[in-house]
């Protein structure tokens, strides 16, 4: 990894990991078994750039470029999936906020966000609708000074824990006819039905079922303007994507690095595992596979940093990275039998949530689909 940083870099990755190694793994085990997520752990961090950093520092970022998020996503999760799930709402929130919203919303909302004093949540996915945003069937219809919401959201990560969010629905008003627009909606303010999702993955996320039976929110929790939403979310998946493919590097570095120790250190028929012929094949197919990944997502960042759409960049990252992360993990439970299902090793942990990333922010399929258009210039979506 140190070819892509520069020495500065360097010892802001390492100031990062000796943090989180002493402050966040001694506890993970435990955050995990009770569903919890440290909010001490949120506001220590944003010294090292990892709440929004991206964002200028007006705004409480850093000003860090694309190549340096990703050197951060990937420590989130060389550590811990749900670490790396709180990097990539931090910079799709504060994106939103700090490009759409107006200064009273930036003030009630951004600034309590990056000081990391409160959570949020962003509302696409529907029991029915995944992949295809546009068809999305939760409404917003504007009376008087207020917009009614009915509807539901699945699959709402920090939905639990979130104090507010940005919810995509189709609008309904004198000047829309059922366009997205993007609403904020205050757990506080305006009460709503919140389930618990239990998953296999990011198990710390609170993931949650939202139902919002003719709830009324002010019309000035429009964030942005109406009808706008859909393009404000396809503005965000690109990055998002490049989020996910970072945090697959880091799942897929740290199964690699324990596995080498595990080989190193376990011994049968006399000698170390790690001098038998097809455990050193898998390793360095591991090996292979992380320093691709790598590569990849480093080139959708320096698409990005370049004033690029990186459309087709970030999806090839996405595609590739979040396999190779699983096929990395699989190697890793491979290599280390049975002990690899202990929760104690990491390693299941790892496996589950390298797969958990391969369907999130557009399915592999969805990924295809997307590079073929961008090659080829004719869309198969349907």
């Amino acid at each position: 990894m140190d070819s892509y940083l520069n020495s500065e870099q360097e010892y802001l990755r390492d100031s990062i990991r000796k943090y989180l190694n002493k402050n966040l793994d001694p506890h993970i085990v435990e955050y995990e078994k009770k569903g919890e997520f440290p909010a001490d752990i949120l506001k220590d961090i944003k010294q090292f750039g990892m709440i929004g950093g991206m964002l200028d520092e007006d705004h409480g970022g850093m000003g860090l470029s694309h190549a340096e998020w990703v050197m951060l996503v990937e420590e989130a999760g060389y550590h811990w999936a749900s670490l790396r799930s709180a990097l990539n709402h931090s910079c799709l929130i504060s994106k939103l906020l700090s490009e759409l919203g107006s200064d009273a919303q930036k003030q009630q909302y951004l600034e309590p966000f990056m000081n990391g004093d409160i959570q949020g949540w962003i509302g696409i996915t529907e029991p029915n609708h995944g992949s295809n945003v546009a068809g999305i069937q939760t409404k917003a219809v504007k009376r008087g000074g207020k917009f009614i919401i009915s509807g539901s959201k699945m699959f709402v990560t920090w939905g639990l824990i979130g104090r507010f969010g940005i919810l995509v629905a189709k609008t309904h008003s004198d000047t829309c006819d059922g366009d997205l627009s993007l609403f904020l909606i205050d757990r506080d303010a305006t009460p709503y039905g919140i389930e618990t999702v239990e998953t296999m993955i990011l198990r710390s996320t609170g993931t949650a079922l939202f139902s919002f039976d003719d709830i009324e929110i002010p019309a000035e929790n429009l964030l942005g303007e109406e009808g706008k939403g859909l393009k404000s979310i396809l503005k965000t998946l690109s990055t998002g994507r490049m989020n996910v493919a970072a945090g697959s590097v880091g799942y897929a570095q740290s199964a690699l690095d324990k596995t080498i120790e595990y080989a190193q250190t376990r011994t049968q028929f006399g000698k170390p595992i790690a001098g038998f012929q097809l455990v050193q094949r898998n390793i360095v197919e591991m090996k292979v596979c992380t320093d691709a990944a790598r590569a990849l997502t480093y080139s959708a960042a320096k698409a990005l940093d370049e004033g690029r759409s990186g459309r087709m960049e970030c999806s090839i990252a996405k595609l590739y990275a979040t396999q190779a992360g699983f096929e990395v993990a699989n190697t890793a439970l491979d290599v280390h039998g049975g002990i690899g299902y202990a929760v104690e090793t990491g390693i299941e942990r790892i496996f589950r949530d390298a797969k958990g990333a391969i369907i999130p922010e557009g399915t592999a399929d969805v990924q295809r689909l997307i590079i073929g258009r961008e090659l080829l210039g004719i869309s198969a979506i349907i």
